[in-house]
């Protein structure tokens, strides 16, 4: 990654301007090296369906869709990194059998009939919980507690009020005060509903003051409407479509996202009997933090070890995004060579993640074609002319080559995370790693993505289709604003932030000289090592790959009991279930001794297939 500036070496300027072709070096050939053999076409989409997610008892959040054209497929992924169980369901009935529902993208007489708008307002009369988006119609006013609504796309931010039991944390958290969208270009903005003539203080306001969202008690239920888009929202930080959103392209705290997932989160675990959603930190820690590094410079590989003997000092694995450089052009010299290969085996031994930072490290790739999946090495061999062309590059030829590189001269593990240069990541990017074999990307900040979570990624950025990677995004980097050690302080600040919302924590460094960056390292370790989980992006993308796979529902079994039942297809250690009040685990099919239970949080220890935990209440 190169934020602010590229290297300019003069000699390579002649040589990208002509002279390269002459010469006989401008591409280092390992001997008997060739591959990947076998093609990897590039994976087709496959659209989601709300059926898909259609499981699960009453226990869960219930999300009644009433258009399936919308960004539900958004808001899916925003529950599940939040960690609220749900099930999306476009039958009225079924919905309305659970204490919570939502109602998603709008409420409208035109897309509920009559029975059905009756049925809505008998289930909060007699107790429900219904969480209403964009209540535009319907004759339900008066059940939310509102007489008229006016819509707009001119409003571009949102101030939580604290005196609310939803929102009590709020402040504490960081969440008060949001930006929403531009206050310059509103025809980018996501729309907007405010209700007026409110029965009661809204939750959360307008910049200009009008309610976003209210509360309501009816009957013996209540309701929430919300006025914006939540699904919509979450898919132009999740798919970078954010226009003047994002206030600093990185190194700042910006929850925008994570603000609105807190608070369906506590609307949810609100309710009397018991809730549980899933801990979004491994072995119940505050905050994960990750080491990561991009070694994209002739001298990085070997100025990368300092780095790595910290890191094995301190017991801990980070992540060393490596550039297989073999062609001498634009930007640098040759690095990827017989030399280059003892180091990277240094670094495995000393515990570093191996990932791959592209072959080329171009900031044109936003504009490579995707590529046929045939690319091979030697033949593949981009070349970049100048900060704007790059030859011969195809989005899959980096992905491929590299990691077929990496893991011919790597012993002990397949190379499965990806960052590309100066992070140019087109859209094509989430299908083109699914289909060349990796996992987990770190290749967007988590100002711009406006979430300090980690996320799934959809095919081509777009709304219909999944793909099975998944975006750690980046927090703080070292090109940006100073020296990181000068930085020291308030990033030390914006880690404890981002721990009161447990999220995640990944520093870039570039290893092009051992200097303070070293120290940074060193500093922010000892800082946040009390209360942080500290891991590599594999490490942390293999816990959180199988933590999206958990299921957990929750069954009365009278008397002040309750029993969890729950599913990891997929074995995970280390996650912690957090709970909506005071319990005690009185049995479980798993070992008792690997089932922890501290104030309202259960910490497991390895959890595979179909297991149970009993739990009664504290009285």
């Amino acid at each position: 990654m190169r934020i602010l500036t590229f290297r300019i070496w003069g000699v390579l300027a002649l040589l990208a301007a002509g002279l390269l072709s002459a010469c006989s070096e401008r591409v280092h050939i390992f001997e008997g090296v060739e591959g990947p053999l076998t093609p990897t076409p590039v994976i087709a989409a496959i659209d989601a369906v709300p059926s898909q997610f259609d499981e699960g008892d009453t226990s869960r959040l219930a999300v009644f869709l009433t258009e399936d054209e919308s960004n539900w497929l958004s808001l899916v992924r925003g529950l599940k990194t939040i960690g609220i169980p749900f099930r999306v369901t476009t039958d009225l009935e079924a919905a309305l059998r659970h204490d919570s529902v939502m109602i998603y993208p709008q409420i409208t007489g035109l897309n509920l009939e009559l029975g059905e708008l009756t049925a809505i307002r008998e289930y909060v009369q007699e107790g429900g919980t219904l969480i209403g988006t964009n209540v535009l119609g319907g004759g339900l006013f008066d059940m939310f507690g509102f007489k008229e609504i006016s819509e707009s796309k001119a409003r571009y931010g949102m101030n939580f009020e604290t005196g609310f039991s939803e929102t009590a944390d709020f402040q504490n958290k960081g969440l008060s005060r949001l930006k929403i969208g531009s206050a310059a270009d509103t025809a980018a903005n996501p729309g907007t509903n405010s209700y007026l003539g409110v029965k009661n203080p809204p939750l959360a306001r307008y910049e200009n003051g009008e309610a976003a969202i209210i509360e309501n008690v009816y009957g013996d239920g209540k309701t929430y409407a919300l006025g914006v888009d939540v699904g919509q929202l979450l898919a132009k930080g999740y798919n970078r479509r954010q226009v003047d959103i994002t206030e600093h392209y990185a190194n700042h705290y910006q929850p925008t996202l994570d603000a609105f997932l807190i608070l369906i989160e506590n609307i949810y675990m609100a309710k009397p009997r018991p809730r549980v959603t899933l801990g979004t930190v491994p072995d119940g820690k505050d905050l994960s933090f990750i080491l990561s590094h991009d070694v994209d410079f002739s001298k990085s590989l070997k100025n990368a070890l300092p780095y790595a003997e910290h890191q094995n000092e301190e017991a801990i694995s980070a992540t060393y995004f490596i550039q297989t450089k073999y062609v001498r052009d634009y930007n640098d010299v040759i690095f990827m060579d017989d030399e280059a290969i003892g180091v990277i085996q240094e670094l495995e031994r000393l515990g570093a993640e191996i990932a791959s930072h592209s072959v080329a490290h171009s900031n044109a790739m936003w504009d490579f074609d995707i590529g046929d999946g045939t690319e091979t090495y030697p033949q593949y061999r981009p070349f970049v002319m100048n900060a704007a062309r790059t030859r011969g590059a195809t989005i899959m030829g980096e992905l491929r080559v590299s990691k077929f590189l990496l893991d011919h001269f790597t012993a002990g593990q397949e190379v499965e995370s990806f960052r590309p240069g100066f992070l140019s990541n087109p859209s094509q990017m989430p299908q083109a790693l699914a289909s060349s074999g990796y996992k987990y990307s770190s290749s967007a900040t988590a100002n711009v993505s406006l979430t300090h979570l980690p996320f799934q990624l959809t095919y081509g950025r777009e709304f219909s289709a999944l793909t099975p990677v998944f975006e750690i995004p980046i927090t703080v980097e070292d090109e940006l604003d100073g020296p990181m050690i000068d930085r020291l302080e308030d990033s030390k600040t914006l880690a404890r932030q981002i721990a009161e919302i447990g999220g995640v924590y990944v520093v870039l460094t570039h290893t092009d000289d051992v200097d303070s960056r070293l120290e940074f390292q060193k500093a922010v370790v000892e800082e946040v090592k009390p209360y942080a989980w500290m891991g590599s992006i594999r490490q942390f993308g293999d816990w959180w790959a199988a933590r999206d796979q958990v299921t957990v529902d929750i069954k009365d079994l009278g008397g002040g009991a309750f029993e969890l039942a729950l599913t990891a297809p997929v074995p995970i250690k280390g996650l912690s279930l957090e709970l909506n009040g005071e319990y005690e685990v009185t049995g479980s099919s798993m070992p008792m001794e690997t089932v922890q239970i501290d104030g309202q949080a259960i910490l497991l220890g390895p959890l595979s297939g179909a297991q149970t935990v009993t739990l009664r209440a504290k009285f």
